[in-house]
């Protein structure tokens, strides 16, 4: 146990010093595991993961949906989901805002990225609110935290690492990611009214649409619904009628929704030869650092568990009769310490091979945990000193300090509080549709 404590140690400091995560966490855990067994098996361990990532079939889940939220930003999709979400909510007081989040709701849906998602709509919606004379505060605040849905609403690349480090169903974390991402879109809503309440000028009311034009917005979304629903259906086993029968594991979910956003930004002309070449590198670069990433957590995984620190956590919480919960919100509680210093994949790297044997012992659903783990991290994206989302919106708006912007987001991360604590209280928040779903959500 003492030597796992050092090597978490080691890691923190490695990456303080700006030492990438990925190397960091593989460097640590070799040099652990060789003191541990020898230099043999521990050169032999590294090549083994290496080999089994680089031909895990499961693990194809990764580049396909890192290429169809490449797709689905070339086509062009997140303008009209801000239009027809402004169509809908735009005369309301904070309607822009309102709209902004709703529209990064839709467009994580399709995406999976939240630093993507908060660049993306930062360029469709800041524009617009500054039209309207929107605070600065509120205008980039809503972005922000609108973008951080794009972990949690399914597609999520986070939820498909996390179901690859602890060999959970990543189709049933897709699903259960449903629920706490509606519920974070209407608390990040009421965040938005209570602003406006407290500042009307903040936020003025834009002009009504006509639901003429609301039919009209509704038209240039069709896109996003079948994407959505090609992917997320087929998983569900929704479109599994007659005579249809379609089914999806995750990774052929994956093979679709990016074959399907191919399909729909060649379509609109907004695909050249050129675009096309750039995501396919984009997706390679992207799955190259990632599977890296991976490799690296798992060989201070297997230092950690040689090193018997998760069974040692175990035999502590045993011998003292804590109760699962008090350890739980103690977990709940070092996530979100965490989460002010680190960035929100670092850490989950980190901590989850740590954490998830001690949780599962306690009899918590790994499904449940897994989405507990990506709310918090959805936390840490906005919240000081090292906001991911904060800091990737002041890159591309550019005249708004970061001080603005963490202090407009304040009731976002607040209600994002309330939420973790509701989905902790009632776990069936979670759990209701993966309990629903067929044999492939095993």
């Amino acid at each position: 146990m003492i030597a796992s404590i050092f090597g978490l140690v080691a890691v923190l400091c490695l990456v303080f010093f700006r030492m990438p995560i990925a190397v960091a966490m593989g460097l640590v855990g070799f040099l652990g595991f060789m003191e541990i067994r020898g230099f043999r098996a521990a050169i032999s361990m590294v090549g083994r993961l290496i080999i089994d990532t680089a031909q895990d079939y499961g693990l194809s889940v990764v580049p396909m949906f890192i290429l169809m939220g490449l797709f689905v930003n070339k086509g062009g999709l997140s303008r009209e989901l801000y239009q027809v979400s402004n169509a809908f909510l735009g005369h309301f007081r904070g309607g822009l805002a309102m709209a902004t989040i709703v529209a990064c709701a839709g467009f994580s849906a399709i995406c999976g990225s939240s630093l993507a998602t908060a660049a993306t709509m930062s360029k469709v919606a800041m524009p617009q609110m500054r039209s309207f004379n929107y605070s600065d505060k509120l205008s980039t605040a809503s972005i922000a935290a609108g973008g951080t849905l794009g972990i949690l609403i399914p597609p999520s690349v986070i939820l498909v690492i996390y179901g690859l480090l602890t060999e959970t169903s990543i189709g049933k974390l897709f699903i259960a990611g449903i629920i706490p991402g509606l519920l974070g879109v209407l608390l990040y809503l009421a965040a938005v009214r209570w602003t406006v309440a407290r500042d009307p000028e903040a936020g003025p009311a834009g002009p009504r649409a006509s639901w003429g034009e609301r039919l009209m917005a509704l038209k240039g979304v069709w896109a996003v619904l079948i994407l959505f629903f090609l992917v997320i259906g087929g998983l569900y086993g929704v479109l599994d009628v007659w005579p249809i029968h379609l089914t999806f594991s995750p990774t052929e979910a994956a093979g679709m929704g990016a074959a399907g956003a191919f399909l729909i930004a060649l379509s609109r002309g907004k695909l050249s030869v050129r675009d096309t070449f750039d995501v396919l590198t984009e997706t390679a670069k992207t799955t190259a650092t990632l599977f890296t990433v991976l490799i690296g957590a798992w060989v201070f995984s297997n230092f950690v568990n040689l090193a018997g620190l998760p069974e040692a956590l175990k035999e502590m919480v045993i011998s003292n009769n804590f109760s699962p919960m008090v350890v739980m919100m103690v977990i709940i509680l070092i996530y979100i310490i965490l989460g002010c210093v680190f960035e929100s994949l670092s850490m989950l790297l980190l901590t989850v091979p740590i954490f998830f044997p001690l949780v599962t012992s306690l009899g918590f659903d790994p499904v449940w945990f897994g989405i507990i783990v990506v709310v918090v991290t959805e936390i840490s994206l906005i919240t000081p000193p090292v906001g991911l989302n904060v800091f990737v919106l002041k890159g591309v708006v550019g005249n708004v300090s970061t001080k603005t912007i963490f202090q407009g987001v304040t009731p976002f991360w607040i209600v994002d509080l309330i939420r973790l604590a509701l989905l902790v209280a009632i776990p069936s928040l979670v759990l209701y549709l993966p309990s629903t779903m067929g044999p492939l959500g095993h």
